[in-house]
């Protein structure tokens, strides 16, 4: 590759890099909203939330358009080939990120709640909330600043996240036997926590695929 050619192809993969950054935060936005509307029962909120996903599908598609682009025209090297070939990665598990928040926003504009009587649940989800949102926002930093510590302080939080998945599953069973005729609406509830258990997965995603970018090797590939 010319001196020429690798100046343009360095200026792609910095677009690149600063279109998934962007989508990223994107994500982490529609979270913040997604949780806020359930926090307030602001209807409108979760309306934009969900509007906005479509936004956030067709840079997916974009980024995955420069890609497979980058691909077919340059014959990259094998730390281009890898930044590449994670951008291509993290670009599904960052739309899946923006799908799930607006899932939750999609319940909230039905939610029917009763939030005096379904304190205790709706704290716990508050919380879990608060730290899957907290750790795509880590990761997708993590992404962008290459950082191997902040992507490995990700991985740990999943646990946490998943003991809070455990919890507010068997408060919602609790909840289902002391109001039998609110089911649907603690069935809603269920679903909001198994959205915030994905994105927590998520993220833990995006953390390992920027290990990949430091390291050039993927857990999947480790040797336990």
């Amino acid at each position: 590759m010319g001196y020429s050619s690798r100046k343009v192809y360095d200026a792609e993969l910095l677009e690149l890099d600063t279109m998934l950054a962007r989508m990223g935060h994107a994500a982490g936005g529609a979270i913040g909203n997604a949780l806020r509307a359930l926090r307030e029962g602001d209807v409108e909120l979760a309306r934009s939330v969900v509007a906005r996903d479509s936004e956030i599908n067709a840079v997916e598609r974009e980024i995955e358009h420069r890609c497979l682009t980058l691909f077919l025209r340059q014959q990259p090297v094998a730390s281009d080939l890898r930044k590449v070939s994670t951008a291509l990665k993290m670009v599904t598990d960052i739309e899946r990120i923006a799908d799930q928040a607006s899932d939750i926003a999609e319940i909230v504009l039905h939610l029917k709640l009763d939030r005096a009587q379904a304190v205790g649940v709706l704290e716990d989800i508050y919380e879990m909330g608060d730290l899957v949102h907290r750790m795509v926002k880590d990761a997708i930093g993590a992404y962008v600043q290459v950082d191997l510590d902040a992507a490995a302080k990700v991985i740990r939080k999943d646990d946490k996240a998943d003991a809070f998945f455990s919890r507010i599953s068997d408060e919602i069973a609790s909840y289902i036997a002391a109001h039998p005729q609110d089911a649907t609406t603690a069935l809603d509830l269920f679903m909001i926590t198994k959205y915030l258990e994905r994105l927590g997965d998520h993220a833990v995603n995006v953390a390992e695929w920027v290990e990949f970018l430091k390291t050039g090797v993927h857990k999947s590939q480790q040797i336990v």
